[in-house]
């Protein structure tokens, strides 16, 4: 017999707990499923273990360039791997603790460790066991993606998962891909001390950005020793003693390189395909993401798609609001929706980029009359007083509502900065209001009025 339950929800990433714990607060007996570990990509072996890392790197940075402050530093600054990792997994440890902590002491919540598939559009199986209820919901995320290149899969290679368990420093590290993980990365390890190469197929790291924060961005990572082959491709990948050697193609030349370790930073895939869909009446899109509607609802009543698994969004952000989107039509008055919402994330390198809105290039292909500002980091007084000088301030107003359609801040404080702009555009604000408003000194936040006051028509 089936065990009742009034929702299940397959995976335990960062929507899925949160809905299972409201669920259960009010009153709704849930049962959560989840294959691996609680907490998904973001606390394992995303957001909080990189950025854990990337708090080392800074150090290690910092540690560097003390004497340009002042500092004096005996010998020579080196970085015990070991410790880094231990660090890192002291901090994973500590939220995946608080996260079972917390979901274990709802009563009427019941957690599976097992993966869950369906067997119709109101039941799971998770091993032999069969579970049912009249709201499913999914929150199985995504892995990294792997490309079928010649010899890959008999040589060792790291994905941004097994990236966390590595307790020695690469001598060489390769990176396919220059994204958002590539990127964060490419930075990281060569703060660590290893000699980093990227690799991307395209002109530009980080494509999806404007050509002059793609730019900006090479030369942040290039100053800090950051090798990159552009408008190159992967042919070939053999062993080569205790390394790799990849084979490729630059410019219509071919062309090598080794190094002692390869990672695959290339996307991301969703993992819908263990789910047995077919059963529930649900399919995939070509992606192989979970099509839903804007308030998460696939087309199957009863049972809903959040976070990576539904091509919506790639963020833990995003996960949350889809959570939070969910649990209001679930519980709420069902107000909440997807649509309007403003793209927002963050590239976590150092100094950092904060994106929200359209970019320059989206603007453009709009068509509309905007309005347009650069400021470079180096006008900044908090910038030059810590040193930190590199990238730019950029952001993109309706030439006629005066309200704000995107901005790009890559430098000191870009990613925490930004989000003022943010809450501009999410009130309609005209950008008036804040060129009008006086702001603490020093600080990088103090500038966006100097910005929004020096607007241009973008022609």
């Amino acid at each position: 017999m089936p065990e009742q339950f009034d929702a299940i929800i397959i995976g335990a990433g960062q929507s899925g707990p949160f809905l299972a714990a409201r669920l259960a607060e009010a009153g709704r007996t849930v049962a959560l499923v989840e294959r691996e570990h609680l907490g998904g990509t973001c606390v394992n072996d995303g957001c909080t273990p990189t950025k854990t890392l990337v708090a080392s790197a800074r150090a290690a940075w910092n540690a560097r360039h003390a004497a340009e402050f002042g500092v004096v530093l005996k010998g020579p600054v080196t970085v015990d791997m070991a410790a880094v990792k231990a660090r890192k997994d002291k901090v994973v440890a500590a939220s995946v603790n608080s996260l079972t902590d917390w979901l274990g002491g709802l009563r009427s919540l019941r957690y599976f460790k097992g993966e869950g598939s369906f067997v119709s559009p109101t039941e799971v199986k998770v091993g032999k066991r069969v579970l049912t209820a009249p709201q499913i919901f999914i929150n199985t995320g995504a892995t990294a993606s792997v490309p079928d290149w010649p010899g890959i899969k008999s040589v060792p290679h790291l994905t941004n998962t097994s990236m966390m368990s590595l307790d020695t420093l690469p001598s060489h590290l390769i990176i396919a891909g220059a994204s958002y993980i590539g990127l964060e990365f490419a930075q990281m390890y060569a703060r660590f001390g290893s000699k980093v190469t990227v690799i991307e197929r395209g002109p530009l790291p980080a494509s999806r950005e404007d050509a002059d924060i793609s730019a900006a961005i090479r030369d942040i990572l290039e100053v800090e020793g950051v090798t990159f082959m552009f408008e190159t491709t992967v042919q070939a990948v053999a062993k080569a003693g205790h390394g790799v050697l990849l084979s490729l193609e630059c410019g219509g030349r071919l062309a090598s390189i080794e190094g002692s370790h390869l990672l695959v930073a290339l996307g991301r895939k969703p993992n819908s395909a263990a789910l047995n869909l077919a059963a529930a009446g649900l399919e995939t899109d070509e992606r192989g993401f979970i099509p839903v509607d804007d308030s998460l609802r696939t087309k199957v009543p009863g049972i809903w798609a959040m976070g990576d698994v539904n091509g919506r969004g790639a963020f833990t952000h995003t996960s949350y609001n889809e959570f939070e989107i969910v649990a209001d039509h679930v519980l709420g008055n069902g107000k909440r929706s997807l649509a309007g919402r403003i793209p927002v994330y963050g590239l976590f390198i150092d100094p950092p980029l904060g994106r929200i809105g359209m970019s320059e290039t989206e603007v453009r292909k709009s068509g509309r009359k905007a309005l347009m500002g650069v400021m470079p980091m180096s006008r900044v007084g908090r910038a030059k007083e810590r040193g930190e000088t590199q990238g730019l301030m950029k952001v993109l107003v309706d030439a006629k509502t005066k309200q704000i359609l995107g901005a790009a801040i890559l430098g000191i404080g870009g990613d925490e900065v930004v989000q003022s702009l943010l809450q501009l555009m999410a009130a309609g604000t005209p950008y008036t209001t804040m060129m009008n408003t006086m702001h603490i000194h020093p600080t990088v936040t103090e500038l966006l009025p100097t910005l929004l006051a020096d607007l241009k028509p973008l022609v």
